[in-house]
Formats: C-alpha cells, sequence, structure tokens
C-alpha cells in the first residue's frame, strides 16, 4: 500500500516513525523477554506479568512479530518464538482461557508464528484455541458467549470485540476443511449486526439474550459513558471487523456495515482526528481521548482498501492518514524518554478508571501493524 493518492502522509513520516518504533520495542525487550507487558502503563511504564490471565499477551507478541517482518532483525523473531511454550502452557492447563477473547490470544500468536514461520507447533495450538472458542457457542441466540462462566445465566451475552476474534475460526476452517468453525463465526457475525448497531449507526458494547428462548433482550455498556452512547474502541472494533470477516466469507453485508461503522467513526472525529474515549465527547471537552480507538481504526481501513475501491473508501483512506499522521505527531512516546510504551494518551477503561490517558498494549500493537501496512505487502495475522 503505498501513501501516494494523499501528500497527507509521506512514506519518509511512516519510515522514520517506525524507527522510532523499534526504539522502544527495544526498549520492552530488555524487560519482557519470558513476561508480558500489563495491559495498561503506569506512568507510560508497562509493568510484568505472566500469561495466565487477561486478553492483551498476545498483542506483545504480535509487536514482536511486525518488529521482525518490518525490519528484518532476527532478535525480534527469537523473541517471539520463545513465547510460543508459554500459550501452549496457558491453553493445555486452562489458565483463564473462558472468554472469547481467545481470538486475539491465539492469532497474534499461534497463527502469526505459523504464517510467518511455518512451525507447526503454532499451527496445532491455534486449532486448539479455535476449538475451545467455538465450545462457547450458544445455539439459543446463535452467538459466541464473551465472558465467564458458559452456564452462567448472567453471562448471557456478546460484546462487540468478539468480530475480531472471528478470524481464528475463518482461519480454521481454511487449515482443516471442517465447515463447523466458520459456520459458527458467520451465525455469530449475524447476530452481532442484528444486535449492536443503532440506527443512527452506533454501536452497543454489549448485548444481552434471554437464555431460554435465546432472543436478545438488551444492549448496554460496560466501558462507555452511557448505556446510549458510543464507546470509541467499540465503534473501532466494528470499523475493523467488517473488513476481516469480508476477507473471509465475502459477504455484500461486512460492507454494509463497514460503511455504517466507518461513517459514524469518522463524523465523530474532532479536529485533530483522534476519537475521545467515548464518541459522545466532541472538540472542547476535557475528556481524554483513545489513541488506541484510532490505530484499530486505521487498520480496519487500510485492509479493506485491498478489498472495496470506492468514493466512499477514498475519502476512509484520506481520513485514516490523517489519523495515522496525527498519531505520529503528537500521540508517540518518542519524545518520552522514560517510556516503554509506544503509544500514549488511551484509555483502557474510564468507567473502572483504568489505564486513563496512559499507554495500552494493543493501542501499541494497532499502531505498528498500521505502519507495516504502510511500509509492505503485509500478510495479516487475523
Amino acid at each position: 500500500m503505498s501513501c501516494e493518492h494523499t501528500d497527507i502522509l509521506k512514506q519518509e513520516d511512516v519510515e522514520k516513525a517506525f524507527e522510532e518504533a523499534l526504539k522502544k520495542v527495544d526498549i520492552m525487550l530488555e524487560t519482557f523477554k519470558t513476561t508480558f507487558p500489563s495491559p495498561n502503563s503506569n506512568n507510560l511504564i508497562y509493568w510484568a506479568e505472566d500469561n495466565d490471565q487477561g486478553w492483551t499477551q498476545s498483542f506483545w507478541t504480535g509487536i514482536l512479530w511486525l518488529a521482525y517482518e518490518g525490519s528484518g532483525d532476527e532478535k525480534y523473531r527469537q523473541a517471539a518464538e520463545g513465547q510460543l511454550d508459554s500459550y501452549i502452557k496457558r491453553l493445555r492447563e486452562e489458565l483463564e482461557i473462558d472468554t472469547h477473547d481467545l481470538g486475539f490470544l491465539y492469532s497474534l500468536s499461534g497463527v502469526a508464528e505459523w504464517k510467518t514461520t511455518g512451525n507447526k507447533k503454532a499451527r496445532q495450538i491455534a486449532l486448539e484455541a479455535a476449538d475451545h472458542l467455538i465450545g462457547r457457542y450458544k445455539p439459543k441466540g446463535d452467538f459466541i458467549q464473551a465472558w465467564g462462566d458458559i452456564n452462567d445465566p448472567e453471562m448471557y451475552r456478546l460484546i462487540i470485540d468478539c468480530l475480531m476474534n472471528l478470524p481464528l475460526l475463518y482461519w480454521a476452517t481454511e487449515e482443516t476443511g471442517d465447515r463447523k468453525y466458520r459456520e459458527i463465526a458467520v451465525k455469530h457475525l449475524r447476530t452481532t449486526l442484528k444486535t449492536v448497531v443503532r440506527e443512527d449507526n452506533s454501536t452497543f458494547h454489549t448485548h444481552y439474550f434471554d437464555p431460554e428462548t435465546g432472543l436478545p433482550t438488551h444492549g448496554v455498556t460496560r466501558q462507555g459513558y452511557s448505556d446510549d452512547s458510543a464507546w470509541a474502541r467499540g465503534q473501532a472494533w466494528g470499523v475493523y471487523g467488517m473488513p476481516l470477516s469480508y476477507s473471509y466469507i465475502s459477504e455484500p453485508q461486512c460492507i454494509e456495515y463497514y460503511y455504517r461503522f466507518t461513517d459514524f467513526f469518522i463524523e465523530k472525529l474532532p479536529q485533530d482526528y483522534i476519537p475521545y474515549w467515548d464518541m459522545i465527547f466532541t472538540d472542547g471537552s476535557d475528556e481524554p481521548r483513545d489513541s488506541s480507538a484510532a490505530a484499530i481504526a486505521i487498520c480496519g481501513i487500510y485492509e479493506m482498501d485491498k478489498h472495496l475501491k470506492s468514493e466512499k473508501q477514498s475519502t476512509y483512506m484520506l481520513y485514516a492518514d490523517k489519523m495515522l499522521k496525527s498519531l505520529i505527531d503528537s500521540y508517540t512516546t518518542k519524545d518520552d524518554p522514560h517510556a516503554n510504551g509506544l503509544l500514549k494518551h488511551a484509555v483502557y477503561s474510564k468507567p473502572c478508571d483504568r489505564g486513563v490517558d496512559e499507554c495500552n498494549i494493543w493501542g501499541c500493537y494497532y499502531y505498528m501493524e498500521a505502519l507495516v501496512r504502510k511500509l509492505k505487502d503485509w500478510d495479516m495475522y487475523w
């Protein structure tokens, strides 16, 4: 993908930004060899955690693979390969895997390594993760349950984030020829689009279902400002989730909803193109931004550009370049020598007062992914 369609973002801007990002990755490597960065930073510094809880460890592994593919430096490959055993241990010992986030965890570890190096152990553990993920499928309602005990009726819900976990299932069907993975992914996709999208094209974070009938009951938020507002990261998951599904199944509905999600996202951007943590807020607000939401949306727009050529898509590409240029110019930690994160001014959870105006590891990952997408013809890990 070139930058020739606009002067907003020059290739040398991207190359320099990637070099600066690698400097931070090198700093992180000094600490995170057998451990993983925390989901969010404290004073722009990640602390070390093991791969036995949460949903975010794979973003560090993904950063290492991106660093390797963008630079060709073997040290990043070796570091990423050294983490695979922890993912094998986590899945087989069932260390906090009662989650739909197995897609995040094993696409950026097992699938990434398989695609990059052909390691059969990586392929096998990713397929095992896909088996665990379809075990969360609920025939009453046709969706993959988000969190917690699958027998708990209080947990009978999906979340928009899970659009990013479906590629693990599409990939599993491609690898094995078994259509059950794809069929469950498509059912979940269709149910999500029926329930989380409002008439104005904004989205609910999560939607509940009646466990007896499978009928949808109500949408709420767990991360946004209110049940009626649009949590920025959730909207960004929609922007990226649609091209990911489309790349596997080519359903026209994915394009329709991609337009809807992306139109809303772009309409709500402030003057510097980086959204507030919830899109109910606009220019002049003193609420924090969420740079990670911008990075996610950029990657989604860049991915759909492989599949869709239209006037609207050309406009989206212009906005994606503007967002990436803004991140490069004003949201990185290049001028914060103490920081070990890449992208600041992100928000983990404002309602929980967690990781507010800090780095978060998925924001760092998607920023790296956006840069690599600009630098080369990249075979995505999703």
